[in-house]
């Protein structure tokens, strides 16, 4: 009869093939499937061992195991087993309370995230805008479009009395830099009302609900302090179109478009959003009664230029001689925000060289500093180098001066300034917002006249025109794939069995405008050469220089 069974932890094991060989060996055994080893003891005192085998239903199966003294002798020296069942009942018990512990800190981890999100909303208080339509230069349109809302603002009754439709949003799309935060910002000054700003960005967050949830409570406080404008800046960053959409965007444009249905005619709240990428918007955003008015925001032409500079210096110390037609007439393509920078590269110039006023000189140089980076005169080219630089520019110069429909010259340098060796700024004669196929065909023979120039003076040619090349290429293909100005005929977007022939068609475009470059360089071999002596002198000529040499 068995009197006691007694179990022992395990804590090494080897395979079971060594079973019986261990058995005739002075060393203990361990079976590599059991976990638990059992002591049999008679009445007599005799003491058994067996093999454990657990089963998947946590059921032991005994087998004996034939007697032999050394392994009894070892079995005896086994007092331990009771303290191993309960270090492992202990650890078991750290461990489920660890896993118990780990869980309640992620949740109060999330709760605690939370927290902070509900306890700081997106809008913390309502700002004052203190500009006004005065502050903004050029766009004289787009500001029309946006003064009347001011009444709207102002005066709602007016209009919902007669059964007018206060417009809900108004949606400025444009370039980056061209004022429509300006615009946002202005109306709200006009009409005396808060001012809530937000990127679109703002809303997002890595919890899925949140972006929601803070459209929630931008609205709630915007409806608290009705009549106000809020602002959306880059829309298209949650606006985007919905069918693609794997991620949270989703549910805020719902929350947004619901809190712009709950509108009613009395709260007297505009949404203005801002974008650059007004095609990536969902069409629910753009439908009546939420986005009602769109207004493009372009780049401004030479007289908001002028006019944006003018607004910009009003706190500065400028020279009296300043001619702001003439530096309006620089910057064509430029933006309102590049032309501020201007400015305030030419405050820095003239700190920098101790001077009390801005000069012209200080303008200039910031047009190019902002065009084309700092000037580096710390490079030293070889003569070489130096002669090649000059033609190569001199080249582009020609073109503008003998080929009809050219950009015009006004200014040459042969001092590097970003990447570029040297620097040649050619402008339209008129600024147009139409471009003919004459006026591309010509931009293209402008950009090969650099590398013209160099073969036909040095024969032999630099790297310097692979910005030109670039140039060329990209209004060739746009003749072709976008314009219908080539002999494949108007059709857009071909499909990829087409690209051969667009690729032959953009060639055959580059090759005519190189053979006519070719034509113009050396029928004014003398003014090349004329231009690229005065350059070697003075490094920097101007248009008025220029002008002497024809």
């Amino acid at each position: 009869m068995i009197s006691k069974i007694s179990r022992s932890y395990i804590s090494e094991s080897i395979k079971y093939s060594k079973y019986k060989t261990m058995f005739l060996q002075d060393k203990p055994f361990y079976q590599i499937r059991q976990i638990y080893k059992i002591e049999l003891k008679t009445k007599q005192g005799e003491t058994f061992c067996s093999d454990i085998i657990k089963n998947t239903k946590d059921e032991i199966s005994f087998e004996l195991i034939p007697r032999h003294k050394v392994f009894y002798q070892w079995l005896d020296i086994r007092p331990f087993s009771w303290f191993l069942d309960i270090l492992a009942f202990c650890f078991n018990q750290i461990q489920l309370f660890s896993s118990l512990i780990f869980s309640i800190y992620i949740i109060l981890a999330i709760n605690r995230e939370k927290g902070k999100l509900n306890s700081n909303p997106l809008i913390s208080s309502k700002q004052k805008s203190y500009f006004t339509f005065e502050d903004v230069a050029g766009n004289e349109e787009e500001k029309e479009e946006m003064k009347e809302l001011i009444d709207f603002l102002k005066r709602p009754q007016k209009y919902t009395s007669v059964g007018a439709k206060i417009p809900k949003g108004v949606l400025l799309e444009g370039p980056p830099g061209t004022g429509k935060t300006l615009l946002a910002k202005a109306l709200a000054g006009e009409a005396n009302v808060p001012f809530y700003a937000v990127a679109g960005s703002e809303f997002k967050d890595q919890y899925f609900g949140v972006g929601a949830s803070r459209v929630k409570s931008l609205f709630k406080e915007a409806i608290n302090n009705a009549p106000c404008v809020v602002f959306i800046d880059e829309i298209d960053t949650i606006g985007r179109q919905r069918g693609d959409i794997k991620n949270d965007d989703g549910s805020i444009i719902n929350q947004l478009l619901t809190e712009m249905d709950g509108f009613t005619k009395s709260k007297g709240i505009i949404v203005v959003g801002a974008t650059n990428r007004a095609d990536m918007l969902d069409s629910a955003l753009l439908r009546p009664g939420r986005f009602d008015r769109k207004v493009l925001v372009g780049l401004p032409d030479v007289k908001a230029r002028e006019a944006i500079l003018k607004v910009h210096v009003r706190n500065k110390n400028i020279s009296p001689d300043i001619n702001f037609n003439q530096l309006a007439k620089q910057t064509p393509g430029m933006s309102g925000a590049q032309l501020e920078a201007v400015l305030n590269e030419a405050s820095i110039l003239t700190v920098r060289n101790q001077k009390e006023m801005i000069t012209m000189e200080d303008l200039e140089e910031a047009i190019d500093r902002v065009l084309m980076g700092p000037a580096k005169k710390s490079i030293k080219y070889t003569e070489e180098e130096r002669k090649m630089v000059a033609y190569h520019e001199a080249g582009h110069a020609v073109i503008g001066l003998k080929l009809e429909h050219a950009q015009k010259v006004q200014k040459i340098t042969i001092i590097p300034r970003g990447s570029a060796g040297g620097y040649n700024l050619m402008l339209p004669e008129k600024e147009t917002f139409f471009s003919s196929k004459k006026r591309m065909l010509a931009n293209i023979i402008s950009y090969l006249g650099g590398r013209v120039a160099e073969e036909l003076v040095f024969d032999d040619v630099s790297n310097g025109a692979c910005e030109d090349f670039k140039q060329a290429t990209k209004i060739a293909s746009l003749m072709v794939t976008k314009y219908g100005m080539s002999d494949l005929g108007v059709s857009q977007d071909s499909d990829f069995s087409d690209k051969k022939a667009i690729d032959t068609e953009i060639k055959k475009i580059i090759d005519q405008c190189y053979q006519e470059c070719q034509k113009v360089i050396k029928e004014n071999k003398s003014l090349l050469d004329k231009i690229v002596n005065l350059l070697l002198e003075k490094e920097t000529i101007n248009k008025e220089e220029i002008d002497l040499l024809v």
